[in-house]
């Protein structure tokens, strides 16, 4: 059964749920890839810095399906912004993943430090769009000023913007601006895996009493609770694994639905406690590194 899609802003149909390599190592995705097309996976999110692009090509490559049953997304590392710099940063990304064409490509970081480097890359992007390069542009990691003021010079409104939403952090004045905007909200560490990383923070979403509760009352784990959670509520996911019986898990998550007053409940375990980087931090400086050019 194919994947159900979202419409984004320009028309183009993206799969919901999406495969993430998020700290894959380069030798084992393309097998992790793999076993997630098998498993029905049709969009796959990875990104420059995370130097796995060729493996997830390899992938691609070997599965046997057509590219148009394919949705590839990728993202320029901030090392590679301003107008020419993310021109060729497209080159690099398509040629690891062994394509013309990507289907979704964006800004995997706001460089606040260097704003005007941002808004290079941006038009870049637009350029990219206009030459039939890349079907759909966006952002990932931009909180409300980093969007407004991109939005008060783009010629093109970001298609989505990836950000860190889970039970635990749902970041809600923030997708009610890309509501406003017509902009699709994609969870990054959409099962709360981060939250194992927050300091003096023990609690796990995939611990929690309430989340629990309502996967034993549907037979199904926390996680796809988690995921579910955020389909119904009209997000794209991006769940990651490595582990074969995960990934099939992380994609049984369309046989189900959440009552109104479960959605609530999840709606109700907000923290507010970011789990990873505050973007405004994000600065070449500390995070600066080069990207290979193959």
């Amino acid at each position: 059964m194919p994947t159900p899609t979202l419409r984004l802003n320009n028309g183009v149909a993206m799969p919901t749920l999406g495969f993430g390599v998020f700290q894959t190592p380069p030798e084992e995705t393309t097998a992790a890839v793999a076993e997630a097309l098998r498993v029905g996976y049709r969009h796959i999110d990875t990104a420059a810095a995370y130097g796995n692009e060729r493996g997830v090509g390899e992938a691609l490559s070997q599965s046997g399906l057509r590219r148009d049953e394919l949705f590839v997304e990728t993202k320029i590392w901030i090392s590679d912004y301003g107008y020419d710099e993310t021109l060729h940063s497209f080159d690099k990304s398509a040629g690891k993943l062994g394509i013309d064409q990507i289907d979704l490509l964006i800004l995997h970081q706001p460089l606040p430090s260097a704003f005007e480097r941002t808004l290079g890359a941006y038009r870049a992007l637009e350029r990219l769009l206009a030459d039939g390069r890349v079907r759909a542009i966006g952002v990932s990691n931009f909180m409300p000023p980093h969007l407004e003021r991109l939005l008060e010079v783009a010629q093109v409104v970001p298609a989505v913007n990836q950000i860190e939403v889970h039970p635990y952090f749902q970041q809600r004045q923030l997708q009610a601006l890309h509501a406003r905007h017509g902009i699709v909200t994609q969870a990054w560490a959409p099962i709360g895996g981060i939250t194992f990383y927050r300091p003096g923070f023990s609690k796990s979403t995939l611990e929690d009493p309430v989340i629990l509760g309502i996967a034993g009352s549907h037979g199904k784990s926390a996680a796809q609770v988690m995921l579910r959670w955020a389909i119904q509520q009209g997000r794209s996911v991006i769940p990651k694994s490595v582990r074969p019986a995960r990934i099939a898990e992380n994609f049984a998550v369309f046989d189900f639905d959440l009552s109104a007053d479960e959605l609530s409940a999840i709606d109700a375990l907000d923290t507010t406690q970011r789990g990873g980087p505050n973007p405004e931090d994000v600065t070449l400086e500390k995070f600066g590194r080069v990207i290979p050019e193959a």
